[in-house]
């Protein structure tokens, strides 16, 4: 059977195309700018194949103190916050899931109203300050450890599960952990690789957080040194404001842009991982049988 394709079909495909280079192109842009010298990238006589190329922005980074060490802040901070949150949002999911569960519909009540109300910026940094967390990583991990949207969706799952495999494990003599952690959870790989990259892409933009609860900026992740870098060369600040005064001094096009790609480059290597998993738990809930 030959396909017949229309003038409306080859429009989508010119417009999808489009789009795709609107998204394509200025990354692009970011590599040939991080490879060049910054003599090129200011000049701006290339675009997406740098003249000369060259690896000092990288070598420049990869032995700043003060990269590695927001590095390192930022990995500390995806893996203690990723845990948790899994934890806490497959527990409570798990729990809500059951009808037995007293005081169950008062409890998705409370957690339903946190998605309409919310206390704000101050009420919340308050609460921080007073339980001790400032300048701490559980400052930026424990206000964002789950959400009610990430329960409803991981509880609507677990829900979906038969009952049958509960009910047979507990003839068995499982209590709940151990259902949970032998049945439960390995019937559930597609949800929790799909909220696990979100955690992950989460803590690991983490900035709001960061600038309000981190007063140390030796504790701070790499958004906001990326934030403080492009804010050096756009402002023209002191070398004495900035986080790194060296830093500052060597700042320019090529290691900003070197600075992005490598904030990116741990999630673009773990998603790879998680694709098959997720694209099945993106879909969960789409369609009714």
């Amino acid at each position: 059977m030959k396909l017949r394709v229309t003038w409306f079909d080859s429009l989508i495909v010119v417009i999808i195309c489009l789009i795709s280079l609107l998204v394509i192109l200025p990354f692009l842009y970011i590599i040939a700018v991080s490879f060049s010298p910054p003599g090129d990238s200011l000049a701006g006589n290339f675009f997406i194949w740098p003249k000369h190329w060259t690896l000092d922005a990288y070598s420049y980074l990869l032995n700043a103190d003060t990269f590695l060490t927001s590095v390192r802040n930022s990995v500390v901070i995806t893996v203690m916050g990723t845990l948790l949150s899994l934890f806490v949002s497959i527990t409570l999911a798990y729990a809500l899931s059951k009808k037995f569960l007293p005081g169950r519909r008062i409890m998705l009540l409370f957690i339903f109203f946190t998605m309409i109300f919310h206390g704000g910026m101050i009420p919340s940094y308050l609460v921080v300050k007073n339980l001790g967390l400032i300048d701490s990583y559980w400052a930026v991990v424990l206000p964002a450890a789950s959400s009610a949207f990430n329960i409803m969706v991981i509880r609507s799952f677990f829900q979906s599960l038969p009952e049958s495999l509960d009910e047979a494990a507990r003839i068995d003599g499982a209590g709940e952990f151990r259902i949970l952690y032998s049945v439960v959870l390995p019937l559930s790989k597609p949800i929790i690789a799909t909220f696990t990259l979100f955690f992950m892409v989460q803590f690991w933009n983490e900035f709001f957080s960061a600038v309000i609860y981190l007063n140390d900026t030796s504790r701070w992740p790499i958004q906001p040194l990326l934030r403080q870098m492009v804010a050096i060369s756009a402002s023209n600040i002191s070398a004495e404001a900035a986080v790194d005064a060296q830093m500052a001094a060597n700042l320019g096009p090529n290691v900003q842009n070197a600075a992005i790609l490598l904030a990116m480059l741990p999630i673009v290597i773990v998603y790879p991982f998680l694709q098959k998993y997720f694209a099945k738990g993106a879909m969960l809930g789409s369609i009714k049988e």
